[in-house]
């Protein structure tokens, strides 16, 4: 049997290089766990309901259940951009090249 090494990462990068993936999925990873975070934050901030985000949004309540507690898996980055609009956010976005 092979061992495996465990292997500790900190960073999206650190992850997507020991999975094999490309640079691009850690700045997907990264932005997905932005645009969460920030979507939790306003609805915590503003006392949004799950029911009104999800009508808003024009998405399931289930679905903003489940990022409400950051389990975002198979939920696409298009659909988290319209929650965060229907939470009343705008984003910017900066763009640099990748080391």
């Amino acid at each position: 049997m092979k061992k495996s090494k465990e292997l500790i990462s900190k960073t999206p990068s650190d992850i997507a290089e020991a999975l094999g993936l490309t640079p691009a999925h850690a700045i997907e990873w990264e932005l997905r766990k932005s645009v969460t975070k920030k979507i939790i934050e306003v609805v915590e901030k503003n006392s949004i309901t799950v029911t009104k985000l999800a009508k808003e949004s024009g998405t399931s309540r289930g679905r903003i259940t489940r990022i409400l507690k950051e389990d975002t898996d198979g939920i696409s980055l298009d659909v988290l951009v319209r929650i965060l609009g229907a939470a009343g956010q705008k984003i910017k976005l900066a763009y640099q090249k990748v080391a």
